[in-house]
């Protein structure tokens, strides 16, 4: 019993209120304790302050900290896969028979993780004097030359709302997919993150990168790593997210690299600097957040963030850098009012269901796991509601995945609908527990099946009954 009255304690803390379970004899129903603490939400209990503490304390301990990490082990060179050895001979022999004076290098997060020592597929070759779709029509010319067979080239249009500010060619070459596009320098007008762009060198576009892990090239001509940065080989085996050039700075050309940071900071549990995160706690960087990010590119990094391996860190950083509300938007008008403690207490609860989840081994699928995150870290917001513009009662979880996220409709009723499954799944605490250490032959398990036939109806989301 005491192991049962240990998880019941959890699940306690995970459904958001400081329920305690009584059983009399005659009703089994739960009881709020008279001493909780009341915040300025009316129909929001908090368990104790030093309990609060307590739990927040061992997050930050485990996933919340903004802890520095011991060094990484970073390759001296890049070991390249039969595959990639063919792709960058072909593109040799291409700047070769044109008598070509293009620089080829593969950038981003292909070197990155090639020097963790991960493998890679996503290979973007930045060129220095052409278009990507002018070098792929020359890769093409030089396989007619060959007789061997030409590749298609799909064209992607510059789309800056969706951060894709520059044109973008594709092409197949030994069954892989890689996209070409020029380097580039950009300069950003004060109230938009779509830079005006124009050819530049690589060492300006290596200082335009988001962060210093991510500004690496190799160079396929030479067969090198190009480090232009000066700080992106140190910071990568150091463990640090850095900006190239200052951080505010950098942040209020595109605000979305403050999200990319986080993201980044959590995948590979890197620390970042202390400048970077006074930066993307200031109030300019907030509101350049707010209001020059299309909230699809904000639901589209935390998709990736909660989809990811330290979903519940990348919410600590979230929440200690004071963005959770610019992140996770409410309507204006709730009911009853989100207090200030309500970000801390979402990130608990993903962290209480992330770590039930690896302790339990549960198969989710991905999607699955997905939304058991979603639902987790929306969960003390269950019960708070918003007027919409028909006047119409709506709760404030679908308000966020809706327009706060610009996610689908289906993950907002999908997540409703396991918070309802939750509530139903609390009402049989007290068939498992009793603070008089009750017995299990004592409890009538005909009351309990009929009490659990309630969350047989609740329609099964994507499928996790299966």
């Amino acid at each position: 019993m005491a192991k049962i009255s240990e998880k019941i304690t959890q699940l306690r803390w995970f459904y958001g209120s400081s329920l305690i379970t009584t059983f009399t004899g005659k009703s089994r129903i739960p009881v709020l304790k008279t001493s909780s603490v009341r915040l300025k939400n009316p129909s929001f209990l908090f368990p104790r302050t030093r309990v609060l503490y307590q739990c927040f304390r061992a997050m930050s301990n485990t996933n919340g900290g903004l802890k520095s990490n011991s060094p990484v082990v970073v390759k001296e060179s890049i070991d390249l896969t039969d595959k990639e050895k063919q792709i960058f001979d072909r593109l040799r022999q291409v700047l070769c028979h044109f008598n070509l004076e293009t620089k080829l290098r593969v950038a981003g997060g292909w070197v990155r993780d090639k020097l963790l020592g991960k493998e890679c597929y996503d290979i973007d070759i930045a060129l220095d004097n052409m278009l990507g779709r002018e070098f792929c029509e020359k890769v093409n010319e030089y396989l007619v030359s060959t007789g061997e067979k030409t590749q298609g080239i799909g064209v992607i249009q510059s789309n800056p709302d969706q951060s894709k500010h520059l044109e973008t060619a594709r092409m197949r070459l030994f069954d892989v997919w890689i996209d070409f596009v020029n380097l580039r320098s950009e300069d950003y007008c004060e109230n938009s993150r779509i830079p005006t762009m124009q050819f530049g060198t690589a060492e300006q576009d290596a200082y335009r990168r988001d962060l210093t892990i991510n500004s690496l090239f190799y160079n396929i001509n030479t067969c090198s790593v190009e480090d232009l940065t000066g700080r992106g080989l140190d910071d990568l085996k150091s463990g640090k997210i850095v900006t190239p050039l200052p951080p505010k700075e950098t942040f209020l050309d595109d605000p979305l690299r403050v999200l990319r940071a986080i993201r980044f900071s959590a995948r590979f549990e890197f620390e970042m600097v202390e400048e970077l995160k006074a930066a993307a706690a200031d109030d300019d960087v907030k509101s350049a957040i707010s209001d020059k990010i299309s909230r699809e590119r904000i639901g589209h990094e935390v998709d990736l963030m909660v989809s990811g391996n330290q979903p519940t860190k990348a919410m600590a950083y979230i929440s200690e850098l004071g963005l959770f509300w610019v992140v996770f938007t409410p309507p204006g008008n709730c009911e009853p009012l989100i207090s200030k403690e309500h970000d801390r207490v979402c990130v608990g609860c993903m962290d209480l269901a992330w770590r039930h989840m690896i302790e339990v081994g549960c198969s989710f699928s991905d999607e699955q796991r997905r939304l058991y995150l979603y639902a987790s870290l929306l969960l003390p917001l269950r019960n708070i509601v918003y007027k919409d513009n028909k006047k119409k009662t709506v709760p404030v979880v679908n308000y966020i995945f809706k327009n706060s996220l610009k996610l689908k409709t289906s993950d907002a009723d999908d997540v409703m609908r396991l918070h309802t499954v939750a509530e139903k799944i609390l009402s049989l605490i007290p068939f498992v527990l009793s603070i008089e250490d009750t017995q299990t032959s004592e409890i009538s398990w005909e009351t309990a099946g009929y009490r659990c036939s309630c969350v047989i109806e609740i329609k099964d989301p994507v499928g996790f009954a299966s």
